[in-house]
């Protein structure tokens, strides 16, 4: 009986020993696969219910649930997109035209299957990834025309445009296009996310106009706690969004968690701060807005970048993201609802340039790849910030005129003093 037992427990010794090299045989790892797996749902925590809720909560009551639909009604298309053509046209082989857009040879994810891998993932984990992340994209754009845009030129302008601007984007940054020869450092999306939806949402509010009342009538944030609550979960789900663009559990993964949250710290702070001298106290708003601005900003340098560089870039943020909401809106008078590119579009491209910098190992970053110097690489990123902001600018007006010309882009005024919850979905966001 006792030798036995000694075998069976021997047996199961060696059988735990021998896990990991047999996870290993089939080329996937387990740790980083049930990361990604965890940043995954992190990242679709960001739109649903996290930007939903910061969103909700800083429009008029009477537009709560027009804001809510729109980020689920997004979420649903474009993991339909994705799937259909989304995947293959951002990281397929495009042959020919691949500097530009992939091939379509994973239509309909053709080939990915229990067995096809992405490194060392199993690449449905890897299609859902980054799946999340063209959610997030075009529900950002969301901010710059809320309370005024007819809910089905929204659904048709959303998916013209992930289809024309966030899939050649990502391809060129991502996907083997010519953004990633040149040696672009954007490690979770500044430019493929933040740069493509600020200049959007700022196209957006001004081809639509700003909304009746604007900027004498003021238009405060109807529920501040359901604000606070979305950002709260924004800056947890932001972990997985830089963390998880490691695509592995390593220290590149651990740096960028670390340099996320103090850049989100600090960009919270500074806002805070600013508004206190500014107007004697600091508001629970600007503060959670700082909070964004620092993890966007953050967010193409933090697998670059070390502590230090996050200190200078999170206070960065801050400050020139809390000057450029007031220059967008009080001297420009362009009504970017809730200032998607002041925070949004600003953010990553601040963030984009000073990744060139801060890369650098003498201010505790990576280091430059061989042959780079940091006049070089900030050059390589300022060619990808003008690049991208250039072609969402002219693709996203073309797309506004277009969706006009089909269905108009407006609601009439007298339903934009209704309220879109009644008149677009014939529902209230609460009890009166």
């Amino acid at each position: 009986m006792k030798f036995s037992y000694l075998i069976n427990k021997a047996a199961l010794m060696m059988g735990l020993l021998l896990t990991p090299v047999m996870a290993q045989a089939d080329g996937i790892d387990t740790g980083d696969t049930a990361w990604i797996l965890t940043s995954t749902a992190l990242v679709l925590f960001m739109t649903l219910p996290g930007l939903a809720l910061f969103y909700g909560g800083l429009v008029r009551a009477k537009n709560v649930l027009s804001v809510l639909m729109q980020c689920f009604a997004i979420a649903c298309m474009v993991s339909i997109l994705w799937v259909v053509y989304g995947y293959s046209l951002s990281f397929g082989d495009g042959g020919s035209m691949n500097a530009w857009i992939g091939g379509l040879d994973n239509a309909f994810l053709a080939n990915v299957t229990r067995e096809s891998l992405s490194g060392t993932l199993p690449e449905t984990v890897f299609v859902m990834f980054q799946m999340t992340f063209a959610i997030i994209t075009p529900a950002l754009i969301v901010g710059g025309f809320a309370e005024r845009m007819k809910f089905s030129s929204m659904m048709l302008f959303s998916v013209i445009w992930v289809t024309f601007v966030y899939f050649p984007v990502c391809h060129w940054v991502w996907g083997g296009g010519w953004l990633a020869d040149m040696g672009l450092l954007d490690f979770a999306g500044g430019t493929v996310v933040h740069i493509t939806a600020g200049v959007a949402a700022l196209v957006a509010a001004m081809v639509m106009g700003n909304r009746n009342g604007f900027p004498t009538t003021p238009m405060m944030p109807h529920n501040m706690t359901m604000t606070v609550t979305g950002a709260g979960m924004l800056w947890v789900g932001w972990f997985g969004f830089n963390g998880g663009s490691a695509v592995a559990a390593n220290g590149d993964a651990g740096m960028a968690m670390l340099v996320t949250h103090i850049s989100a710290a600090c960009g919270a702070a500074t806002w805070a701060a600013l508004e206190w001298l500014r107007y004697g106290k600091p508001s629970a708003l600007g503060t959670v807005t700082g909070m964004v601005a620092g993890l966007g900003t953050i967010t193409p340098a933090s697998g670059f970048v070390g502590p230090m560089g996050a200190l200078v870039i999170g206070l960065s943020a801050g400050a020139v993201c809390f000057l450029m909401t007031g220059f967008i809106k009080r001297k420009l008078k362009i009504d970017d609802s809730l200032d998607v590119f002041p925070v949004h579009g600003v953010g990553g491209i601040l963030g984009t340039i000073m990744a060139g910098i801060f890369v650098s190992a003498g201010f505790g970053g990576a280091g430059f790849a061989e042959g780079m110097s940091m006049g070089s690489q900030v050059g390589v990123q300022l060619t990808g910030v003008i690049a991208t902001f250039v072609f969402t600018a002219v693709v996203t007006f073309i797309i506004l005129k277009l969706v006009d010309a089909l269905l108009g882009l407006r609601v009439t005024d007298e339903e934009e003093t209704e309220g879109l919850d009644i008149n677009q979905h014939d529902e209230r966001g609460y009890i009166l």
